[in-house]
């Protein structure tokens, strides 16, 4: 196997059996929009639509978090994340936490 790491969201990974556990892991973000950005996406949404502005912060947190998880279970080891999840929560106004989390193991393919 090559030094990617398989990340899923369900419990089992097709085609491949788990030989290890190696425990939670996770990757943590906080953002907060600038005020420019504020003003910006504020214009936007008096028009409605997508807002590319927040569309884009909401990316690059979930991305960061993501790589952050990875990088937690590539320390331990781990070839594998199952059960991968994202949380989101308002630290206070304007500030917000990203949180990917899952559960780091060791698989090996079936053959």
């Amino acid at each position: 196997m090559s030094n990617t790491t398989l990340i899923t969201t369900s419990n089992a990974l097709e085609g491949y059996r788990i030989k290890k556990q190696l425990g939670l892991v996770r990757g943590i973000t906080v953002r907060s929009r600038s005020i420019v950005g504020n003003i910006a996406g504020g214009i936007m949404t008096l028009f409605g639509g997508k807002s590319a502005i927040y569309t884009e912060l909401c990316e690059t947190a979930r991305e960061e978090a993501l790589q952050l998880m990875i990088k937690h279970g590539q320390d331990l080891g781990c070839n594998a994340i199952i059960n991968m999840r994202y949380d989101a929560n308002e630290v206070m106004n304007g500030l917000t936490e990203v949180l990917a989390y899952g559960t780091a193991v060791v698989v090996e393919q079936i053959d």
